[in-house]
Formats: C-alpha cells, structure tokens, sequence
C-alpha cells in the first residue's frame, strides 16, 4: 500500500493495449434454469507462501527490496511472468517512467471468455525501498498469482474474459495502475466488469477488511467469510490508497480485501478476530521487518481462497 504521497508518471510505452471489460452485472449467480456455476478451487497456502519464499530471496539478493526501477523489482516480474507464460496465459508488459525510472506492469489474459465482460483482479508487486515487502504486497501478488495457476490447473472456462494484473510503483502513487487505467479508450474501460484489489492480505495481527464500493461485489466478498463464520468489517484505511482508486476513478465497478497495515487493533476487534488489541495490524509495515517472517498463515490461507472464490463467482 502506498504512502500518502503522489507519485509521477510519463509515458514512455506501451507494449499492447489489451481487450477490457464491459457492462452487465457482475453478480454470479446462474439464472434459473441454467446450469450452476463452478465451484472455486482451494487455493493451497503452501503454494502462496512458496511465491512469497521467491520474493523473498529475490530481495535479498537484489539490495533487500524489490521497489520500483529497482533490480529486485525486474526479477519479481519475470518470476511471476515465467509462471503465467508456462500456464497458458498470454501476458503483455507495460513500460511507463517514474521519477527517473523505468517501471513495468505485467498484464495476463487468460484466453476465452467474452471480452466485452472482463473480471480483472491485480496486486502490486513492488515494495518500498526499506525492505522485501512480503505482506506489502507480497502476500496479495502471491495470492492472485496462484489464483491464476489455478484457473489454469483447473482448465477453467468462464463466460466472462478473465484479466489479471501485477502493477509497478504503487508505492509512488499508484502510478503503474493509474498509467494503465489512462492507456485504456473509454470502450476498454467500459468492458471492466470489476476490477478486484488485493493489498496486504497476510497481515500478522490480522483483520478481515471488505472494500464497499461496489455492492455486488462487496457481497461475494461477504458471502463468502459468512461461510467461514467469519465476521467482516468495512475497509477504510486503505482507501483510495490503492490500485482500486484509478479505477474506480475512471468509472469502473471495483472492490477487494485488506488485512490490516499501521492502524492499531481495538479490543472489540481482538475479540472479534483474535490477535493482540493495541497493537498494528502490521508492526513492520513498510519497514525492514516486512519478510517472510511477517505472515499470518490462517489470514493469508483464508484470503486466498477468497479471492478464487471471487474470481469464479463474478466470472459466471
């Protein structure tokens, strides 16, 4: 999640323009009489935290981070870039600058589905310069990473066109996102059905945060924790403070979850959730505490699979 700081972007390339997203409802449900929609998959932890593993080492063998027009950075693109190519997606970068630097978002596109109603999730993939960035926002692109070798795994057929996307120089100001939104025609934009946020999920003093900015979407989210038992509460630290907030700008539905960053658990939510109250969501937010060793399994675990739940259901 960025600081509270806008960052700078000019356009030095684009390498494609990809086909969006467009109208319609993007509640899941199969009409009657039609056939019922697909289960989601379990997303298994053990393979989300591998990612994280990977990004970590990445960072440390690249000056402890991976931020924006850094080395470190570069190498997690092509970490999660190999993975997507050799599931079978067709992936395009995206090359703007930034404060003197060049930066990348990575855009996959899972073939089939009606382009004319794309459901796109994403997460960025840079950290701040003070460390690996393993809950920010590590733990959101491991999870939407995964989510896509699933729907690869599981051969998945969607009606709807299904995008997924990995952005640079969040931390600056959602500039790569904010760049990718601008590149659109207003005839892209309009084929979003939902773009679908993940910024810190894995959180280590957790809390179970639903963006409420689109309400279709904000109830698959909430469905899917009251089938856990799990109560949920409305995020608002991070709002506008992420990659949602370009899109949501430019007039396209959006939504997502959040663990938690430097705001501090109260007791009715301790209660709640579990955790210590008084204490951050995320003591090592954007600091050098920020590894591997930063990760609350069960938060993580839980908000992985509801982001496959996600993906399915609004894809449907």
């Amino acid at each position: 999640m960025k600081l509270s700081v806008p960052g700078r972007v000019t356009a030095t390339a684009v390498v494609a323009t990809v086909s969006l997203l467009a109208g319609g409802s993007i509640a899941g449900a199969a009409p009657a009489g039609q056939p019922a929609v697909a289960a989601a998959p379990d997303i298994p932890v053990a393979n989300v935290k591998a990612h994280l593993t990977q990004l970590q080492s990445i960072a440390t063998a690249n000056g402890g981070n991976r931020a924006h027009g850094r080395a470190g950075y570069k190498a997690s693109l092509d970490y999660v870039k190999a993975k997507l190519d050799a599931a079978g997606f067709t992936t395009t970068i995206q090359q703007f600058t930034s404060s003197g630097r060049t930066g990348y978002n990575l855009i996959a596109d899972w073939p089939g589905g009606d382009t004319n109603q794309v459901v796109m999730s994403g997460s960025h993939l840079d950290s701040v310069t003070a460390g690996a960035g393993i809950n920010d926002n590590g733990s959101g692109s491991a999870a939407v990473l995964e989510t896509a070798l699933a729907v690869s795994r599981a051969g998945y057929q969607p009606t709807k066109h299904l995008r997924f996307a990995w952005w640079g120089a969040e931390e600056l100001g959602m500039v790569g996102s904010r760049f990718y939104v601008n590149s659109l025609s207003t005839a892209n934009r309009s084929r979003i059905s939902g773009y679908l946020n993940f910024d810190m999920i894995g959180s280590p003093n957790p809390g179970y945060f639903v963006y409420d900015d689109d309400p279709a979407i904000e109830k698959t989210f909430k469905a899917y924790y009251a089938g856990l038992g799990v109560a949920t509460e409305i995020e608002t630290e991070g709002d506008g403070r992420s990659d949602h907030a370009p899109f949501k700008n430019a007039g396209v539905p959006v939504g997502g979850l959040f663990s938690g960053a430097d705001y501090v658990k109260t007791a009715a939510q301790a209660a709640k959730w579990g955790g210590t109250s008084g204490l951050a969501f995320d003591r090592c937010y954007h600091s050098s505490c920020d590894t591997t060793a930063n990760i609350n399994d069960t938060a993580l675990d839980r908000h992985s699979d509801a982001v496959a739940y996600a993906v399915w259901e609004l894809s449907q």
